[in-house]
């Protein structure tokens, strides 16, 4: 572990992307506590990123980064599996870990079997979690995240969990800033829906009663440097954005205030209504046609370019009114020269 400052805002997605093999967070994780990162998100996705398996390896080879999931769905595991997780996370790594909670993807939801997760749900479900965490005995919970007869954890228990909340639309952002301890926004808002959405967490915290800083809002931002080859950062820029424009690209935009003309126009041609996931099975070639269709203006919600042109972008968000940044897209060796021109510009 580096003896220079740990950068508590910055943050990195380890296994970004589709990884070959999940074995490569063990050097990312390691090398990113070298680094100083502060944090490190774990999203989760059931080929090779099941969230509780991947957040025990990274507390067993870490002794100081702080360690989410963001996001893991409350419905898709029992409150007491998913508690009992959370204890041990909090066991293994000395109270580094903060379970963080998402909608997941409906259509993915649907074709699964899974219920859809309401606003309510999450509640609900953080409820429970906090009382579960206070040691309680739960009898007969019946609320909207579901019916249980008895709950109950460890009744030695009495401690704060630290939870959070992957958010897009309003309702969980008040939802976050109500319940949660951090909030994660979405890769490639524009400053404005940043701006926003950071009024909405810190605004609904104080309706709640609490303090807005204790609600840390992680602004999830895509950072490809220009020393990342070209084939890769095609792919990590247009192909990642793409693919969020083919699985929900009416709320992205909706929520952006872009035209929804542009996003027909982009879902109807040829080469993104054949090519599923453009970030994963897109060839550069595809990827150029891909980059034609996307305004560069929707692009420019992003860290890109030499390495003080990323910092300037990270610290920008930052002075939107994030607590945090999400180095999104790239794994610590990449983010290597960002992090040096970083401590170099705060120094």
């Amino acid at each position: 572990m580096s003896d220079a400052r740990v950068l508590d805002e910055l943050g990195f997605y380890t296994l970004a992307g589709q990884p070959g093999s999940s074995r490569e967070l063990v050097d990312e994780v390691v090398r990113a506590e070298e680094l100083g990162l502060g944090r490190c998100f774990i999203s989760e996705r059931y080929n090779k990123k099941e969230a509780g398996v991947l957040c025990g390896a990274v507390g067993a080879v870490s002794e100081q980064i702080a360690i989410s999931t963001a996001a893991t769905n409350h419905n898709t595991r029992h409150p007491i599996v998913t508690a009992g997780m959370a204890r041990t996370m909090q066991s293994l790594t000395g109270g580094r870990f903060t379970l963080g909670l998402g909608r997941g993807i409906a259509p993915m939801q649907d074709a699964y079997g899974i219920p859809r997760i309401t606003t309510a749900q999450m509640e609900d479900f953080a409820g429970i979690m906090r009382r579960l965490f206070r040691g309680e005995v739960i009898i007969g919970h019946d609320g909207p995240a579901g019916s249980w007869p008895v709950l109950h954890l460890d009744a030695t228990l009495d401690e704060h969990l630290p939870m959070g909340m992957v958010a897009f639309g309003p309702e969980t952002l008040k939802l976050a800033g109500r319940c949660f301890d951090e909030v994660v926004l979405h890769t490639y808002f524009t400053d404005e829906t940043t701006v926003r959405c950071v009024r909405t967490v810190k605004e609904a915290a104080e309706q709640a009663g609490r303090d807005p800083d204790d609600v840390k809002v992680w602004s999830c931002f895509a950072t490809v440097g220009n020393w990342v080859p070209d084939d890769k950062r095609l792919m990590k820029t247009v192909g990642r954005l793409g693919t969020y424009l083919q699985g929900y690209g009416d709320l992205l935009v909706r929520t952006n205030g872009w035209d929804p003309a542009v996003l027909q126009a982009f879902l109807a041609d040829e080469v993104v209504s054949s090519v599923r996931g453009l970030d994963v099975v897109g060839t550069t070639e595809q990827l150029e046609h891909v980059a034609t269709l996307i305004p560069d203006e929707w692009l420019e919600a992003s860290a890109t370019g030499t390495a003080e042109q990323c910092v300037a972008a990270i610290r920008g968000q930052l002075d939107l009114g994030c607590d945090g940044v999400i180095m999104h897209g790239a794994t610590p060796t990449e983010l290597e020269p960002v992090v040096a021109a970083y401590r170099e510009a705060v120094a």
